[in-house]
């Protein structure tokens, strides 16, 4: 009953977006440039909802997503090409090869072993036409790019034999930018913390947490002890302007408290 149910909700989104695109007019104006900046923007809401733990929030911005597949699926068709069809069987065809552990005769017991034989897939397919690190998006996000060059740098065997040895590394690092805040040299500087940035996002992942979402987390955080900081001001009929950072770290340190009660 599900999968019918699916079906007709595919298709009656198919039918509604050709319906959109012939009649309204921003929808006919749309370009694959357009709609970007857009995907990228619904893409950064479902992640918000994802860190949020919002099931509703989720399935809203799984809609929007959707429905940017679905948009772009319609431009390639009305470009002769590619159609939905095609969007959808090349990704199935594509789980399937890689995923000789299910549909093959291929072992992988773990989901590292999955990763290995993925990435060894990915790169057999394209032939090292573009190298392992060549898959890596240019438009990725600074942190997430250097997740996945460490992933797929791991996946060929380049990584620390043992996971806390990357700490060595992070000593490391931090001590070249100890020696370039002596030296007062500002592009050396930007290299060095550029270099820190990476060996802790490399801990991360060794560490199985996603570098992105423990800085989010962190960001909530701040916003929130800010804000009660601010909050707590107001109270007293002043501003932070008007407040020592002895009497901000106070109230900062009074919400830290109340937080872990």
């Amino acid at each position: 009953m599900e999968r019918l149910e699916a079906e007709k909700a595919t298709t009656r989104l198919l039918d509604v977006m050709d319906r959109l695109r012939a009649e309204c007019p921003w929808d006919r104006e749309q370009t694959f440039d357009t709609l970007r900046n857009n995907t990228i923007e619904e893409t950064y809401e479902l992640a918000d909802a994802i860190t949020d733990k919002n099931m509703e929030g989720i399935k809203e911005e799984l809609g929007d997503l959707l429905l940017h597949v679905v948009f772009y699926s319609k431009l390639g068709a009305e470009a002769g090409a590619f159609n939905y069809t095609d969007v959808a069987n090349g990704v199935c065809d594509k789980l399937i090869y890689r995923h000789p552990h299910v549909y093959g005769d291929i072992h992988a017991d773990t989901p590292e072993e999955v990763k290995q034989n993925w990435e060894a897939l990915k790169l057999r397919k394209k032939r090292r036409k573009s190298g392992t690190l060549g898959g890596v998006p240019v438009s990725l996000p600074a942190m997430v790019k250097a997740y996945r060059i460490g992933e797929k740098a791991a996946a060929t065997g380049f990584d620390w034999e043992h996971k806390e040895d990357v700490w060595d590394k992070v000593k490391e690092e931090l001590a070249e930018v100890d020696v370039e805040l002596e030296a007062k040299d500002r592009e050396r500087l930007t290299d060095e913390m550029g270099d820190l940035f990476f060996a802790l996002i490399n801990a991360c992942r060794l560490y199985g947490i996603d570098p992105e979402g423990a800085l989010e987390r962190t960001n909530k955080k701040f916003i929130r002890r800010f804000e009660y900081i601010e909050s707590r001001a107001e109270e007293r009929g002043v501003t932070l302007h008007d407040m020592t950072l002895k009497e901000m770290d106070a109230l900062w340190n009074e919400y830290k408290s109340l937080e872990h009660k």
